[in-house]
């Protein structure tokens, strides 16, 4: 399958959307590329989307806020479709994949520069939280009392498990993409024999995770993650109203980030009441309450109840745009 219009990269850097199904998906999209052109106007863009979502975007005379659009054949349509095939999508010499739930915060100048040293690499944490592709909530205390974990990487020969966090993906060097792809697409194939979870079990969730999958493969293969959290230079952070500061048109987005891990991780807790308890009580342990508030390069809307603020945003971008064109 031709991957780009020539056969060869069309840019030695570029960016890498991916959108079908439902029209808030792409609309996601064309925000993302919107917040991404107040920093970056050089970088190419590519939109890999289904026939219907293209039809939209010339039907609406807007098609030109992508730099190439190509097919999204329908086999590679889901979470697993896409991001375990992503070798088959390098248009660019280093292409950096994002989700279209992502609005850009400042200049990516830099990051590219922290990706330039890898040659495919996952934003993650090093080592990951209980919860990662395990069950939720105290269903966890299952796994924990039957040792589910260790025992899965110990049946797959691994030492270590990090938290991927797939919301941008690396990929630089085609045959390392390809390794890291196909061993994924193994482990998800052998999910039985591990403690995960489908992520089709969540409240909102209609697709497979990709992310254990990944990060068992990257540790069976020694390739890297790249720190998603980083302080000032943090690659990407959660967007969760409690933890952030924004205006309506995110601008300026300010991220609260403890730097203590296991405090900042309470972020998700959807009860307000709990939260402020909890963090009350544990950053009165001196050293444990240090904190700063930092503009990430991506804000990400990960959680299924945060999504409110960018599907707004998103819609206004969309009619400005459409509106702008009957004009």
């Amino acid at each position: 399958m031709e991957t780009s219009l020539s056969g060869k990269p069309l840019a030695d850097e570029g960016y890498v959307y991916s959108t079908y199904g439902d029209l808030k998906y792409l609309k996601h999209a064309i925000a993302s590329v919107q917040t991404l052109r107040r920093y970056d106007q050089d970088r190419p863009v590519v939109l890999y989307c289904s026939n219907e979502h293209k039809e939209i975007l010339l039907d609406s005379n807007i098609q030109n806020l992508f730099t190439h659009i190509l097919h999204l054949p329908e086999d590679y349509r889901s979470i697993t479709g896409f991001k375990h095939n992503v070798n088959r999508f390098l248009v660019f010499k280093k292409n950096l994949f994002l989700d279209s739930d992502i609005l850009w915060c400042k200049n990516p100048d830099n990051l590219w520069k922290q990706f330039s040293a890898y040659k495919f690499t996952i934003t993650g944490n090093q080592t990951s939280d209980l919860f990662f592709g395990a069950p939720k909530g105290f269903r966890v205390l299952k796994d924990i009392i039957f040792r589910r974990r260790k025992r899965t990487l110990r049946r797959f020969d691994i030492t270590y498990l990090s938290r991927v966090q797939s919301g941008l993906i690396f990929a630089g060097d085609y045959d390392l993409t390809k390794q890291v792809c196909e061993l994924a697409k193994e482990m998800l194939n052998r999910r039985e024999e591990t403690h995960f979870r489908s992520r089709k079990e969540e409240k909102g969730r209609s697709e497979e995770s990709c992310e254990w999958s990944f990060a068992m493969a990257m540790a069976k293969l020694e390739v890297q993650v790249i720190p998603w959290l980083n302080g000032f230079e943090s690659p990407q952070l959660d967007f969760i109203e409690s933890f952030t500061e924004y205006d309506e048109e995110f601008h300026n987005v300010k991220c609260l980030l403890f730097g203590n891990q296991f405090i900042y991780d309470l972020k998700g807790l959807k009860k307000r009441w709990l939260q402020k308890l909890l963090i009350r009580m544990l950053t009165s342990i001196p050293g444990k309450g240090d904190y700063m508030y930092v503009t990430p390069y991506c804000l990400h809307f990960g959680w299924y109840h945060q999504k409110g603020p960018l599907n707004d945003f998103s819609e206004r971008c969309w009619q400005k745009l459409v509106k702008s064109q009957q004009m």
